[in-house]
């Protein structure tokens, strides 16, 4: 019998799922989703960019198949699919998705209207960009470290040496498992002044810093109307977001849109604001067009319906409702030195790029060091065999061994002694050993060069500054992205877009709504429901605000268009307002918002305010007319601020009426008001009294009281003889006019004279 000596650990399955799980997260974070603050690069982009290099795809050289780079990089470094290492590829190559593009393609790698449109890999050919030297340049001179490939067969650069911090320059974006990055591009010009400042001193505060980093360089020539204080302020926490606006001009009478936000697409605006037209919400619009070509690759020509249209008000509505303006996340998360995923703040971003260029700038001179210093040591040992060239010939050629018989016959070390056996016949001629002094002295100088700036910090600094101002002179240029300070888009409203036109609103007693086109509609002939009947009636425009008032003297706004037509029974106003249970409505009113207005109350109380102070935008309502207990809100009376000497005219539920100059009551936004005509408050609490109706009453105008079937009228003058100061209690009317049912005015004829 066979024992199975094998054993399997058993753990449990949430502690098996929490690890492989991090694990995972772990490698999507590291090295595949985030870049690394060094080169600014993923692994994919690095390992493009360096199989390209290998591939001897240099600027000057001929491009290749792009089929034969991802070939090399999926065989050789990244194991995955062929279809992502494309997509990194071309994204490096389009100088709309990329500030400074890595990669020189040929063929079809898309356009701004559509990027996704670029041609398959077998179809078009690449090179790398003069740029991407900067990244690959000193990668040969020991300044980074290498590790093994996913196999073991071949090494791979960790990082590579840049020379820029790319990491800002063309920014990046990903997604990994807990986290994600935003960083958006920026111009070269400005973060090397910003570097070269930072070198010169280290502790400069971030204001400092931002004198040179305006704010992000995107590709595109759009706006960014984000504030300089909120671009600061992102720049201090690593996050934030950033608006960016479309350029445009007016030409002709038509409206030319120039540049669009980063990665928007010309068609897909078009198709916004087409949809907008289609479905009648841009109705100052008569056309749209796409004009773009090679040269012009943004075009977007915009036709208004007339040249009355306001083009600043018609694109802050596009602005509003389309791509014309987009947003931007900003999130500097990325791999720090220290191989730790982190958000940093574009100081500490700046300052660990430097510390970072400084290593590799020492690991540079450390390797050339140590290759001169190897070179001087063989050179030592050639100079020795051309000062005993007889001697080392003998020793050669009498020995079987000759390479230990040098090193003791001349006390000098393998190195040398393997240098002078590998010496040509034709290397003894006088003239190489001038050639070889000439090496000796001219390696020694650059060995001399090289250990003062090693031993020297500000010599560091220096040469450090001087290579990335050359740079900068090389490959920078100007900013393409505006920094421009720009009023807030607003979407023009329903409201504003529909024609103007006369409307009327109706209010019935349970507090039914609906809405009639025109004002020659009479709402005591319409239809209602049973047990209702009407209420109040509102005459305005399409573009007003409908005011109701409730019994707890709060006021309501609601637009009247969203209110069904007058041939129905109407909705209820309790499905767009919530007003509180034991109130109802009592008024309905529409006007400008410069409107002077009467507000009263039964108890006798009222001030003059206008239209707009009854206006809110909260559905549980304002508080607007301040009630006595026991007292209910009157309709508000409106004032004709244009005719003079109008006197109030204030009748109460016992007959009572008094009559005062306007202009003795206070003009208030909200509140009670003050007295303007007597009412005893135990008369006003058991209903027996109280201010029943409200008239104005001018010069030119008759007053008429009615009482049931009964009416007298009453001149100007003769509303003067009841007259009185305000907050008393008035005259009695005539006998007969004790419960007055309704005041009305009338004008008097103009060629009729003002009789007593």
């Amino acid at each position: 019998m066979v024992e199975n000596n094998t054993s399997a650990e058993s753990i449990p399955i949430h502690v098996f799922s929490e690890q492989s799980y991090l694990n995972y997260a772990m490698y999507v974070i590291m090295d595949r989703a985030l870049p690394f603050i060094g080169d600014g690069l993923k692994p994919v982009h690095r390992r493009i960019l360096y199989a390209m290099s290998e591939l001897g795809l240099s600027a000057p050289a001929k491009p290749k198949k792009a089929a034969r780079t991802i070939g090399d990089v999926l065989g050789k470094y990244h194991p995955h699919g062929d279809t992502a290492c494309y997509d990194a590829m071309v994204l490096m190559a389009q100088p709309f998705s990329y500030r400074y593009p890595l990669v020189e393609g040929q063929g079809n790698w898309g356009t701004v209207d559509d990027p996704k449109s670029f041609a398959a890999m077998r179809y078009t050919e690449a090179r790398l960009s003069p740029y991407a030297e900067l990244l690959l340049s000193e990668l040969g001179m020991g300044t980074v470290p290498w590790g093994p490939n996913f196999d073991g067969t071949l090494e791979e650069p960790l990082f590579l040496p840049a020379r820029l911090p790319n990491i800002l320059l063309n920014g990046a974006s990903g997604i990994a498992v807990g986290m994600a990055t935003n960083i958006p591009p920026h111009n070269m010009s400005e973060v090397v002044q910003a570097c070269l400042h930072l070198l010169d001193n280290p502790k400069a505060p971030l204001e400092e810093i931002c004198r040179y980093v305006l704010g992000p360089d995107y590709p595109t020539e759009a706006e960014i109307i984000t504030p300089a204080p909120e671009i600061i302020e992102i720049y201090r926490s690593g996050s934030g977001t950033i608006r960016m606006r479309a350029v445009w001009q007016p030409e002709n009478g038509d409206i030319v849109v120039t540049a669009l936000p980063y990665q928007v697409s010309p068609t897909k605006v078009i198709e916004q604001i087409a949809a907008q037209m289609q479905q009648k919400k841009l109705p100052m619009v008569a056309d749209i067009r796409d004009e773009g070509d090679s040269e012009a690759p943004v075009r977007i020509v915009i036709t208004p319906r007339s040249n009355r249209v306001d083009a600043e008000e018609l694109m802050s509505h596009l602005c509003a409702t389309t791509d014309l303006e987009n947003t931007y996340k900003v999130n500097l998360n990325m791999i720090g030195s220290e191989r730790k995923p982190q958000v940093k703040g574009l100081l500490a971003l700046l300052s660990e790029w430097l510390d970072f260029r400084k290593q590799i700038v020492q690991r540079r001179l450390q390797h050339r060091l140590d290759q001169l210093l190897d070179r001087l040591h063989v050179l030592e040992g050639l100079m020795i065999a051309f000062l005993n060239l007889d001697l080392i010939i003998k020793i050669i050629r009498n020995s079987d061994d000759p390479k230990p018989d040098l090193v003791k016959a001349f006390s000098i070390s393998e190195r040398q002694a393997e240098a002078i056996l590998q010496i040509r016949l034709r290397q003894l001629a006088r003239l190489e050993e001038q050639k070889l002094k000439a090496e000796q002295k001219e390696l020694a100088d650059e060995k001399s060069a090289i250990e003062k700036v090693l031993s020297s910090p500000r010599r560091l600094i220096n040469l450090i500054k001087k290579e990335l101002t050359e740079d900068a002179a090389q490959f920078g240029d100007a900013r393409r992205t505006r920094i421009v300070r720009r009023t807030e888009s607003r979407a023009i409203s329903k409201t504003e877009l529909a024609p103007v036109e006369p409307i009327t609103v109706i209010v019935s007693q349970m507090g039914w709504v609906r809405t009639a086109k025109g004002h020659d509609i009479d709402p005591l002939e319409l239809i209602y429901k049973a047990g209702d009947g009407y209420l109040s009636t509102a005459l305005g425009r399409s573009n007003q605000a409908a005011i109701f008032m409730d019994s707890n003297g709060r006021t309501y706004a609601a637009d009247p268009n969203s209110f069904p037509s007058a041939r129905s029974y109407g909705v209820p106003l309790t499905g767009f307002l919530s007003i509180a249970p034991q109130s109802r409505f009592v008024a309905v009113l529409m006007g400008e918002p410069e409107q002077k207005l009467l507000a009263a109350s039964t108890a006798g109380y009222g001030f003059i305010t206008v239209f707009q102070e009854m206006i809110t935008r909260n559905t549980k309502g304002k508080a607007f007319l301040n009630l006595p207990a026991g007292a209910l809100p009157l309709h508000p009376m409106p004032i004709d601020d244009t005719v003079p000497e109008q006197l109030v005219v204030a009748v109460t539920r016992q007959g009572r009426m008094l009559a005062f100059p306007i202009h003795v009551l206070p003009q208030l936004p909200r509140g009670k008001g003050n007295k303007m005509i007597q009412i005893p408050s135990k008369d006003l609490k058991s209903g027996e009294d109280g201010l029943d109706h409200l008239a104005l009453v001018s010069s030119r105008q008759k007053l008429i009281v009615n009482a049931g079937k009964r009416s007298f009228s009453m001149t100007f003058n003769m509303v003067g003889e009841f007259s009185g100061e305000r907050g008393k209690r008035g005259k009695k009317l005539p006998r007969g006019f004790q419960r007055v049912s309704g005041l009305v005015i009338e004008a008097l004829p103009a060629d009729r004279p003002i009789a007593p």
